[in-house]
């Protein structure tokens, strides 16, 4: 009797309980918290708690790695689906990172198209293509803000823009001059190095598509593209840019071939001294920089994989580049990530074979010589951020191993202990005896943020062999000092840097003889001897 008692009370209390729970109120009632990634835990809970679906007559075992589990942990958050099928949520987190990931890498695979537009507009500034001439007649100072230029050479250059028709170069002697396409890939060359072999000649400059036929007498190349970048350089003599400009202006013209016997005149402007800017932007006025060129020139001349990339993010000729909200964010902080990107692979390469010498911090973006960014089939996807990001002109001349012809770099971003330069303190390159340079040798510092030259009290912010009173030692080596004041007694060796301010530099040698490229001659790293 007592224990048909205690089941009775026991299935009261029971009733009073749920009775309780059924007549909660509802804003009593929690919510789950979101997981990161947006999905919430019950979802995710569904995911996991799901029953296993039976195993039906023509089952069989899915071999592991095939199936993608409904729940990941991942670096963007977490993932969930049902079965394979993403979640709404988990749809809109993928998509934001895949357009964030196409973007970065198109911004990386289009530099060289954003900063050959740079320099289009930067050119056509100073009078119209096909007619105008900029000429540096008292060399290039630090004035313009151009790419990586140095302070010796006598700089030259013209935009060409193609019609239906070839269209004649004539070029002067003893120069470095070629010819890049707008995607900045290399059409010709003239020059010391081109076939005329030094001396000048008549180049014929043909149109993709074009099927006249071409007359006898010229040096001929093709071009796929509408602009093309047209730049030379010539040397000084007894210390004077003038020979060089005077031959330049006496014979370099540009025309139509059907104009061949009546040339239009030439226009040459003096740009020494004068503020021009030919470098491109890194925000996301870049996008804009390159959708330009995309409807400006012919789509076929680009690779389709960097067509494909601009396209899903919304520059495709023919179409206007109107980006929402989402895509703008996105395509502002994807230029964000690729600034960096692009200067680290600069300043601090990952690639052994940038490096020129196994024990050293001197590079060059030119792996193996390859201009064109192609080892083996494989693309060089690091040595042209490199290149276009630090240095303008894509010609063979620059990579190319030509004993005693052409020039070769050697960049410095770090000191021998790996430090990046700060222009409040004194650095010392020690340079050996002997240098195997057939013309002469220089150092020219640049600015890390626009990579151009170094704006400093100095017009010039380089130094080469040639410069009166420069101090050699007993050896024949050479000590050049770099910081915001010179070492006493050593005013003729050094180049003047900014406080607070870092740089980064460039060792040239014109006319490399065997020693350079056997690597039995090198100077020595960048070494701090003072600080403030």
């Amino acid at each position: 009797m007592q224990l048909k008692l205690q089941w009775k009370a026991l299935v009261l209390i029971s009733l009073v309980l749920l009775v309780a729970c059924a007549s909660k109120p509802p804003s009593q009632s929690t919510s789950p918290e979101p997981t990161a990634g947006g999905s919430s835990p019950d979802a995710a809970s569904a995911a996991l708690a799901r029953s296993a679906p039976p195993k039906m007559k023509m089952t069989t075992e899915v071999p592991e790695g095939l199936a993608t589990p409904d729940r990941l942990e991942t670096r963007i958050g977490t993932l969930t689906s049902f079965d394979g099928v993403p979640d709404k949520r988990t749809v809109e987190i993928v998509y934001d990172n895949l357009d964030f990931q196409r973007a970065t890498q198109a911004f990386l695979s289009t530099l060289q198209i954003a900063s050959l537009d740079a320099m289009r507009r930067g050119t056509l500034e100073l009078g119209p293509a096909n007619t105008t001439v900029v000429l540096f007649e008292q060399l290039m100072d630090s004035t313009s803000l151009f790419l990586t230029p140095n302070t010796t050479s006598v700089y030259m250059m013209t935009w060409l823009e193609m019609g239906d028709e070839p269209m004649v170069i004539e070029t002067p002697p003893d120069v470095l001059g070629f010819i890049d396409d707008a995607w900045f890939k290399y059409v010709a060359d003239f020059g010391r190095v081109g076939p005329d072999k030094g001396k000048g000649g008549k180049f014929l400059i043909v149109p993709e598509g074009y099927e006249g036929k071409l007359p006898k007498g010229y040096f001929v190349a093709k071009t796929p593209t509408k602009g093309n970048w047209v730049i030379w350089r010539g040397f000084q003599k007894d210390g004077s840019p003038k020979p060089a400009v005077d031959a330049t202006k006496e014979s370099f013209r540009i025309y139509p071939l059907s104009q061949k016997n009546s040339p239009p005149q030439m226009n040459f402007v003096n740009a020494s001294g004068t503020s021009i800017n030919t470098i491109h932007r890194m925000d996301f006025a870049f996008w804009e920089e390159v959708n330009a060129v995309i409807q400006r020139e012919p789509a076929t001349a680009l690779s389709p994989e960097i067509r494909g990339m601009l396209a899903s993010l919304g520059i495709e000729k023919g179409k206007e580049f109107a980006p929402d909200e989402r895509m703008k964010k996105i395509l502002s902080d994807a230029a964000k990530v690729a600034s960096v990107t692009a200067r680290a692979l600069t300043a601090y390469p990952r690639d052994e074979r940038f490096y020129q010498y196994a024990d050293r911090v001197w590079t060059n973006p030119f792996i193996e010589g390859r201009y064109d960014f192609l080892l083996d089939g494989v693309r060089l996807l690091d040595s042209r951020v490199y290149m276009h990001f630090y240095a303008t002109g894509i010609t063979p001349a620059m990579a190319l191993n030509l004993i005693g012809k052409g020039s070769k770099y050697l960049i410095a971003y770090l000191d021998k202990d790996r430090n990046p330069f700060d222009g409040s303190k004194t650095y010392k390159v020690h340079v050996p005896p002997n240098v195997p340079a057939k013309d002469f040798w220089s150092f020219t510092l640049y600015d890390n943020q626009t990579r151009s030259m170094l704006q400093t009290d100095q017009r010039f912010p380089g130094i080469d062999n040639k410069k009166k009173g420069m101090k050699q030692n007993q050896d024949g080596s050479y000590d050049v000092y770099f910081g915001p004041t010179p070492p006493e007694g050593w005013e003729d060796n050094w180049v003047q840097t900014v406080p607070n301010k870092s740089w980064n530099m460039i060792f040239r040698i014109y006319g490399p003889q065997e020693p350079y490229f056997e690597k039995k001659w090198y100077p020595d790293d960048p070494e701090l001897v003072s600080t403030p």
